[in-house]
């Protein structure tokens, strides 16, 4: 035979490599199987440690998570030394396993070897496991051959473990390893790994009752063959072998509605967060056993947040707990991500930005008296007044009154503003709308936000930084600014730390032995909303109370609904150190002891601690230099000679506030009376009235009802004198109506319109009060 011709050696080399080229551009241009590109996955989330904590299905009802990343070694050699030992080597069709399976054919009669390798076996999974015909068997190899060339061995085997089905609807390598051992794949034992990379092969054996004698025989001959190439000892292998068959195991469901609300803002199928799943599981059992006692109170809903100081992250998250009738109450909705009446618990905040710009310090007296703001009256818990109370004790008393009137000096638009800044999402209306009822629960926020405002306090206190606070592990946001600074926080956080809330007197003694906790409560308008919040030095617990229909129930209440709650996590959570103060964001102020206001050089002061940056420039309006005579009595220079007077300086609040403030307080003083002698020229001397008119308010429009008879009834007005033994006498429209002693009221008719009352005490001193009468 004549050898080729040097010529026709080349052509036919060009030829092949022609082929050969032609083959690699089909390969390189066909298209992959669209199913490469799944994207039906099941939703899985996880804690910061990577354990899951809820899982939702796929639309195809198969629990196929997200591909892993890597295959753990331990599986990837237990998977090749049992499916395709060359396959590092062969580029996805292995001609000698082949060969070797036609022989076991032809001698069984029958097909009882394919001869695929792990590339063949993704292919068929990506072409939905069609007929095994040699036709499909070619398209098979076909497809293994562009898999390898576009894909890669690492992608390949990557893509196969989460294609494989591991019995049952459980597909993947991910999600057999939680269903089976509870474990990431990475954390697998040999004998697992062995488990997982026979299944595919026989997945029908992992069901009870099912020959798993025979998935037993698999796993510990390829533990046998692992022991043979040297991957595992002797002794490991004996222990391997002790390993029993898994059951499957149901995946934890233990914060299935924080997994509704971060799975519809995303579309990855893996959730990372930073709860803590054994925090978690504790927190749900604790706030189960209270759900159960609170069902029979009428509440049926109960939510609980809890967030670490140390990096601003949630650590459980209960969305709903429901104990009831689980469709009447809204078992599926996530409550603690959804707004609620706010109640009492934006207080704090208020108080922290006023202490930060300067307008008041925690001593600083508040005016607690009936008020009245065009038409609204806010009310006190209990229904009484204290005439005035230092701001401290207004917060940590949650008086409404007093709230108020220091949201209407800060300014309702300014503080709707600063809590947008702050996080608070659900403030949807302009600032007049919510009016100053902002403050008392007038506007809806959710558990969450709230929570998590208090933490961000918390975290400035202790290292004068607040940054957003996350719940998704995978997600740094970029620090925000937080108005309150770490000497305002501080302060705030103080007078929340010691007071008892009402109706939990017992309760907090006990507690405040053992630790710190600063915290408040609050309780919507028409009883629908409990709530109870606060920080000891590691953790910020927030929970809420209710029912998630909106429906009231007579027994709720912050202090002794949320509250409880509240103080057993706080138990769970157990103590932790109360931040120092940080004296480098606080300086020295010298305050008047009975006000709090600057002092003047006119009262008993001590010093105080405030925040660096306060502006306060308020000197006492509360202290007067007075001059009496030797038996007690009022003078000036003009009817006394200045040698025969004594000057004292005098605690001394208005009229109103005075009249209230001294049930409470036996040792306050009013100013004594002006000598007879002395009290027309005393009257020329100062414009400050000594009486006030408690009812009505300032302001207020009168709707007087027409009585049975057809005559006009009266509104009773009532009148404060700072004297006990001060005599008025009444005018109405410089009409003379007469003379009350002791205690002033006059029950007033008078036609629509607007109308002058004018009252005149014994030493000549006069006050008037404008207010309208509304026609029927």
């Amino acid at each position: 035979m004549t050898k080729p011709s040097p010529s026709r050696r080349r052509r036919i080399l060009a030829a092949l490599l022609l082929v050969v080229l032609a083959a690699l551009a089909l390969l390189q241009s066909s298209p992959l199987p669209a199913s490469l590109q799944r994207s039906d996955y099941a939703v899985l989330m996880l804690d910061r440690n990577g354990r899951p904590l809820a899982a939702r299905i796929a639309a195809d009802q198969q629990w196929r998570f997200a591909p892993v990343e890597t295959l753990p070694d331990k599986y990837r050699e237990a998977l090749l030394t049992f499916e395709d030992r060359r396959f590092r080597w062969h580029p996805g069709v292995d001609p000698l396993a082949l060969a070797r399976a036609t022989v076991a054919n032809i001698r069984a009669g029958r097909v009882v070897s394919g001869g695929s390798t792990l590339t063949m076996q993704l292919a068929r999974l990506l072409r939905d496991d069609p007929p095994r015909t040699l036709w499909e068997k070619a398209r098979e190899a076909l497809l293994a051959l562009q898999l390898e060339w576009r894909l890669g061995k690492s992608r390949i085997l990557v893509e196969y473990a989460s294609r494989a089905p591991f019995g049952g609807n459980t597909v993947g390598l991910r999600a057999a390893a939680w269903r089976y051992f509870q474990r990431a794949p990475d954390d697998l034992s040999w004998a697992e790994a062995a488990l997982l990379a026979v299944l595919p092969n026989s997945p029908a054996l992992i069901h009870p009752g099912r020959q798993r004698q025979q998935l037993l025989a698999k796993r510990d001959r390829l533990l046998e063959a692992l022991r043979q190439r040297g991957l595992i000892d002797a002794d490991a292998l004996r222990l391997a072998k002790l390993e029993p068959l898994p059951r499957t195991a149901r995946l934890p469901s233990l914060a299935p509605h924080l997994l509704d609300t971060l799975a519809a803002d995303t579309t990855s199928p893996l959730i990372h967060t930073t709860l803590d799943a054994g925090l978690q599981q504790r927190v749900n059992a604790l706030t189960g056993q209270h759900g159960r006692r609170l069902t029979n109170d009428g509440v049926h809903n109960l939510s609980v947040v809890v967030i670490d100081h140390r990096d601003l992250a949630v650590r459980a998250y209960v969305g709903n707990v429901t104990h009831g009738d689980r469709r009447e109450y809204g078992a599926a909705v996530d409550i603690a991500g959804r707004p609620r009446s706010t109640g009492s618990v934006l207080k704090p905040l208020l108080y922290g930005l006023m202490l930060q710009e300067g307008l008041l310090l925690p001593d600083t007296l508040v005016p607690d008296l009936p008020t009245n703001y065009g038409g609204y009256s806010p009310e006190n818990f209990d229904r009484e007044y204290r005439g005035a109370v230092p701001a401290h004790e207004a917060l940590a008393q949650s008086l409404n009154i007093p709230a108020v009137r220091m949201l209407r000096q800060y300014g309702v638009a300014r503080f709707h503003d600063q809590l947008r800044a702050m996080g608070m999402s659900t403030l949807f209306r302009d600032a007049e709308n919510y009016g100053l009822t902002l403050v008392l629960g007038g506007a809806e926020g959710k558990l969450m936000e709230l929570t998590a405002l208090y933490a961000r306090l918390m975290a400035s206190a202790r290292d004068g930084q607040a940054a957003p606070v996350t719940v998704l592990s995978d997600v740094q946001p970029l620090p925000e600014s937080f108005p309150i600074g770490a000497g305002a926080a501080w302060l705030t956080l103080e007078a929340l730390r010691d007071v008892a809330r009402p109706g939990t007197a017992r309760q907090w003694r006990l507690y405040r032995s053992s630790q710190a906790i600063a915290w408040k409560t609050g309780t919507s308008y028409g009883l629908r909303d409990a709530w109870a919040i606060g920080s000891n030095g590691r953790y910020t617990v927030g929970v809420w109370a209710g029912n998630g229909n909106g429906e009231p129930a007579p027994a709720l209440g912050g202090a002794t609904t949320a509250a409880p709650l509240m103080l057993d996590l706080f138990s769970l959570l157990g103590p932790a150190e109360w931040p120092q103060a940080p004296l480098g964001d606080l300086k020295e102020l010298r305050v008047c002891r009975d006000d709090g206001y600057l002092a003047g050089g006119q009262c008993s002061a001590r010093t105080v601690l405030v925040p660096l940056d306060s502006h306060f420039q308020a000197v006492t309006p509360h202290h007067l230099r007075v001059h009496v005579d030797d038996q007690g009595r009022r003078v000036h220079s003009g009817c006394e000679n200045v040698a025969a007077m004594s000057a004292r300086d005098w605690f001394v609040l208005p009229p109103a506030q005075a009249y209230f403030y001294r049930f409470r307080h036996p040792e306050y003083r009013p100013l004594p009376a002006w000598r007879e002698d002395c009290a027309a020229g005393a009257r020329a001397l100062s414009s400050r009235a000594p009486m006030a008119v408690i009812y009505p308010h300032a302001g207020s429009a009168l709707y007087l009802p027409v009585e049975l008879g057809g005559q006009r009834g009266g509104a009773v007005f009532r009148v404060v004198h700072e004297r006990d033994d001060a005599e008025l006498f009444w005018h109405l429209d410089d009409r003379y109506l007469g003379r009350t002693a002791h205690f002033h009221e006059w029950a007033i008719q008078a036609a629509p319109g607007w109308h002058t009352l004018t009252l005149v005490d014994d030493q000549g001193f006069r006050l008037r009060r404008r207010f309208q009468v509304l026609s029927h």
